[in-house]
C-alpha cells in the first residue's frame, strides 16, 4: 500500500501569507513525480502554529527518489542562485517529517 509523508512546518504568523503564496507557485514541481499520489497544504485554524503540508507516494522508493532527485535541486542553494539571485529567506522557522505507511483507506460510495 501507499505511504503518506507529513511536513509539519512551524510558521509565524507573519510569514503564513508568505508560506501559502510560495506553495501556490510551486504548481506542478511534484505532480509529474513518479509515484506521486495526493498533495494537501493544510492551514491551521486554531490553537497552533505549525501547517501540514500531505503527501501520498505509491511506495517509500518513489518518495525517496523524489526527495534526492527534483525536490533537492528545487531547494539547493541558499545564495547567488539561478541568476545571482538571493534565495528568500524560510517562511517556516521548524520542519518535522512524519512518516505513515496506508494499512486501511475508504472513499465515498
Amino acid at each position: 500500500m501507499s505511504v503518506v509523508k507529513i511536513n509539519v512546518l512551524t510558521v509565524p504568523a507573519e510569514q503564513r501569507e508568505v508560506l501559502e503564496q510560495r506553495f501556490a507557485a510551486r504548481a506542478g514541481a511534484v505532480e509529474n513525480s513518479d509515484g506521486f499520489e495526493w498533495f494537501e497544504l493544510l492551514r491551521p485554524l486554531e490553537g497552533t502554529d505549525q501547517y501540514l503540508v500531505y503527501t501520498r507516494w505509491r511506495s517509500e522508493e518513489d518518495f525517496q527518489n523524489w526527495m534526492n532527485g527534483s525536490m533537492k535541486a528545487a531547494h539547493q542553494g541558499t545564495s547567488g542562485g539561478e541568476g545571482g539571485k538571493e534565495r528568500p529567506a524560510p517562511a517556516a522557522t521548524g520542519s518535522t517529517l512524519w512518516s505513515f505507511e496506508v494499512v486501511q483507506q475508504a472513499s465515498p460510495k
